[in-house]
């Protein structure tokens, strides 16, 4: 559920017309409702009441720090994939111990952040970033608590550019090579192990791969056990999906039964890492009609709606071919029609919809295109030196400018023109 919907025709988010915020700001704009960031993440993490959980928030998915800190506020943790997301985290008010640095390309720098921060857990992903975490954390004197990200070799039945957990990604270290890797960092004289980390990919629509996954990583602890390596936090990532089009995810109540069943009784605590299934109906991109224009040719006519946001805004439907539903700010009622709506960048990759049927709309009309709140400005470019949108977010009858429009003065900033010799 969310808190965009229409009163008299027209979208309004939480209790304020979309169309008002549009006249303040200017567009294009991403637009968050509280109520629903709320919501969303307490649906999660109520899930996992009466067990010993932490809900860490994918700072990826949706990285102001409004948002952070809203999250932050109701007991969430962050995870974070590099330095400027740990900055971010620390910057929103997350308390340190509730942040979990995953990703595949730590550097050493970002190392000696993290473990200045006092951050709760590294996700290792391979053999040298152990080494190389080893050698940052003797520098500084202290120990580094770690798990291991255990690639399981399961199928999330998702994207391709999404899965994570098959042996042909880039993630994680497969099952027979984890094991000899814990027995390595336990004779590490800074590296402290804390737990057993898995994540299978994203905006997945069925419970069983993740219930897969987690019987391939209680075999795995039990191997650990009988190499007295003890295992306090098991992290099983993120994932769940929401609904774009005609999807049927998981409710998250009904994934958190599924878990906790598996898991039985298990001693540990539980780490999560949901990103999407919290913010990303909890968001749309609102743009303006710029044109309309038909093109004709011998057997073919195409319509086109022209709109102020683009694959710079919003790369998801260019990257992934991904669905996004589109929808009239104010609904005239007027008929359908068969278009693209594209945006202004030079390549024709650069577009919001494809042969979609909407309502007939002109110059000047708003149109918001729903669910995306995640991956949505996070993924956006200065492409064609464009500037960023600006954030928004709605609490009932106000709204706030959580990140202002970037300006043009922005996209130059640190660049300099060098200063030459004369011939």
């Amino acid at each position: 559920m969310h808190h965009f919907h229409y009163l008299n025709n027209e979208l309004y988010c939480e209790e304020i017309p979309v169309r008002d915020i549009a006249r303040a700001v200017g567009t294009p704009f991403y637009l968050y409702s509280e109520a629903t960031l709320t919501r969303h993440f307490q649906a999660f993490d109520s899930g996992f009441a009466g067990m010993d959980h932490l809900t860490c928030f994918a700072v990826k998915a949706c990285s102001n720090i409004a948002v952070l800190n809203l999250f932050s506020g109701l007991g969430g943790g962050a995870d974070i994939v590099s330095g400027g997301e740990l900055f971010r985290a620390l910057r929103a008010g997350v308390p340190p111990q509730r942040i979990i640095y995953s990703g595949v390309g730590k550097t050493a720098a970002e190392m000696r952040e993290a473990l200045e921060a006092g951050i709760l857990m590294f996700n290792v992903e391979s053999p040298q970033e152990l080494d190389r975490l080893q050698a940052v954390a003797s520098g500084l004197g202290v120990e580094a608590p770690v798990a291991f990200r255990v690639n399981p070799d399961v199928d999330p039945q998702t994207h391709a550019y999404i899965s994570t957990g098959l042996a042909k990604n880039k993630f994680g270290i497969p099952v027979e090579d984890a094991l000899r890797e814990y027995v390595r960092a336990r004779s590490m004289s800074n590296i402290a192990i804390r737990g057993v980390s898995c994540h299978i990919g994203s905006q997945l629509t069925r419970i069983d791969p993740f219930i897969e996954a987690l019987g391939k990583l209680k075999k795995f602890i039990s191997l650990l056990e009988e190499r007295d390596i003890r295992i306090t936090c098991l992290d099983l990532g993120g994932g769940v999906g929401i609904t774009y089009a005609d999807e049927q995810p998981p409710h998250p109540h009904d994934y958190a039964r599924a878990i906790q069943k598996e898991l039985n009784s298990m001693q540990c605590r539980l780490i999560l890492e949901p990103g999407r299934v919290i913010v990303g109906n909890a968001g749309v991109l609102v743009t303006e009609v710029l044109y309309t224009k038909v093109n004709t040719g011998e057997d073919q006519e195409k319509r086109f709606v022209i709109v102020d946001a683009a694959m710079n805004d919003l790369t998801r439907p260019s990257l992934y071919g991904a669905y996004h539903e589109i929808r009239p700010v104010v609904d005239s009622g007027a008929p359908p029609q068969l278009v693209d709506i594209v945006g202004p960048i030079c390549e024709t990759g650069d577009f919001m919809a494809r042969d979609r049927l909407l309502p007939r709309v002109s110059q000047g009309e708003l149109l918001a295109i729903m669910s995306s709140g995640a991956y949505g400005f996070t993924m956006s470019s200065n492409y064609n030196s464009r500037p960023r949108a600006a954030e928004v977010l709605v609490s009932g009858g106000t709204f706030h400018v959580i990140r202002s429009r970037e300006t043009y003065a922005d996209l130059v900033r640190g660049e300099v023109i060098p200063v030459r010799e004369e011939p």
